[in-house]
């Protein structure tokens, strides 16, 4: 059988354990942005040059760390400022299910949006910036309603439509500034994530398994 701890399972919309997961999960993501912030006061400040040296440059393999490295920097404080409450919005409903599928998927969207940069970027061009890893969690979110027919999931990615509605446009080529490639990967890096580590039900049609529950023979 499946036991849940004290206050429900926190994958369940509406009950104390959810809310619970979904607040620890909003302190963590609130504690990563102040990070990247230090990150490019010491670029700006001291002047370490960190975009060229551990962006992403297409075709080049000097330009490989930067899969790793580029979702940390960003083009001055204001390509951050627009990139900050997305990701602590999407990534605090990402985190809430589970630390685990977290990380995991994380890694997974770091990888296939990188990549696909690397490949597929301009030439001569330097990537950096977190709307990868963005675009990725939007991904996970769209999937898990669609897959784990989760409605708060889906909800989620209405108000996230309706708030940056004209942000998601650029995944598509419309601006030569925007590294379309890294959105259109990162998003494509979430919804293999989210098919990969979903919740998945008992044969005998019982609740979701998940990080969180203890399952007992």
């Amino acid at each position: 059988m499946t036991l849940h701890p004290p206050g429900g399972d926190p994958a369940r919309f509406g009950t104390d354990a959810f809310y619970a997961a979904l607040g620890r999960a909003f302190v963590a993501m609130c504690a990563v942005v102040p990070f990247l912030f230090l990150i490019e006061a010491l670029d700006q400040g001291l002047d370490f040059g960190l975009d060229v040296a551990a962006g992403i440059i297409p075709h080049r393999i000097q330009g490989l760390d930067g899969v790793f490295f580029s979702p940390f920097l960003h083009h001055g404080f204001e390509h951050l400022y627009s990139n900050s409450i997305p990701l602590i919005l999407l990534g605090t409903f990402v985190l809430a299910a589970g630390t685990r599928r977290f990380l995991w998927s994380t890694l997974i969207i770091v990888l296939v949006s990188g990549l696909g940069v690397w490949f597929t970027g301009a030439p001569n061009s330097v990537v950096v910036g977190a709307s990868g890893v963005i675009f990725g969690y939007l991904g996970i979110l769209l999937t898990r309603g669609l897959v784990e027919r989760s409605w708060w999931n889906l909800a989620v990615v209405l108000l996230v439509g309706l708030l940056y509605g004209w942000q998601l446009l650029g995944i598509l080529p419309t601006d030569e500034r925007i590294s379309w490639q890294g959105h259109l990967f990162g998003l494509l890096g979430g919804v293999v994530a989210a098919i990969l580590f979903r919740r998945r039900r008992p044969e005998s049609g019982g609740p979701y398994h998940s990080e969180s529950t203890l399952t007992m023979p």
